[in-house]
């Protein structure tokens, strides 16, 4: 898009909705939200960079290789807190049986690992939806 409004609104909005997204994943174990939906807004946050600015420049900002590893990291992540339960001695994805601190209910260190499994989902998630978008932005380029 060859729009000059349109990118310097982008440039002006993009930070605010990328800590919007953030804000999202970790309070997700407090508030309406987590993993998914701050996921989806920092990979919208990152797709609209790449429609106001090209996809070259879009590349740029999250090149396909460290998404693809984003992606794996995460799902490694997820998995290996997911195993501390096992080692516990209790099921898959066990929080508190398994020793993680609880914290007061209400406060941000709160929800044993939860908040890292959030974590975890938002970056599988935005990392996918830009890969997606990316793949099929080049496919529509060739």
């Amino acid at each position: 898009m060859d729009d000059l409004i349109v990118r310097n609104i982008s440039r002006m909005i993009i930070p605010f909705i990328q800590l919007y997204g953030i804000f999202v994943v970790f309070h997700g174990h407090l508030s309406p939200g987590g993993g998914f939906p701050g996921g989806a807004i920092l990979g919208a946050s990152i797709i609209l960079y790449t429609l106001a600015f090209g996809s070259e420049k879009g590349h740029l900002k999250l090149p396909h290789s460290i998404a693809k590893w984003l992606e794996s990291g995460a799902v490694i992540w997820y998995i290996i807190l997911g195993l501390f339960g096992i080692f516990a001695g209790h099921v898959f994805l066990t929080n508190k049986p398994a020793g993680f601190y609880m914290g007061q209910a209400g406060d941000i260190i709160s929800g044993g690992f939860i908040p890292m499994v959030t974590l975890a989902i938002g970056i599988k998630v935005a990392s996918t939806m830009i890969t997606l978008f990316h793949t099929m932005i080049e496919e529509e380029e060739h």
